[in-house]
């Protein structure tokens, strides 16, 4: 693949509070981020994530707030 191309494929990125994001591909995923699935054009990550990511509250205050809802 060639660099152009590669500028044109993304990455979804997750990182351990479950946040996504799009990292362009070639490039090296920064650390604390992890890859999810194939390099696909931006508007196709973005559609992925759309459809995963529907809280968007960090996963550290679910988990508080789950936590929280039990306790009570």
């Amino acid at each position: 693949m060639g660099d152009e191309q590669e500028q044109d494929l993304f990455f979804v990125v997750r990182n351990i509070e479950e946040q996504y994001s799009v990292w362009p591909a070639g490039r090296e995923v920064p650390d604390g981020w992890e890859m999810v699935g194939t390099a696909k054009p931006k508007s196709e990550c973005l559609a992925y994530i759309g459809e995963v990511w529907t809280d968007l509250r960090p996963a550290s205050l679910r988990r508080s707030m789950a936590a929280n809802e039990v306790t009570s």
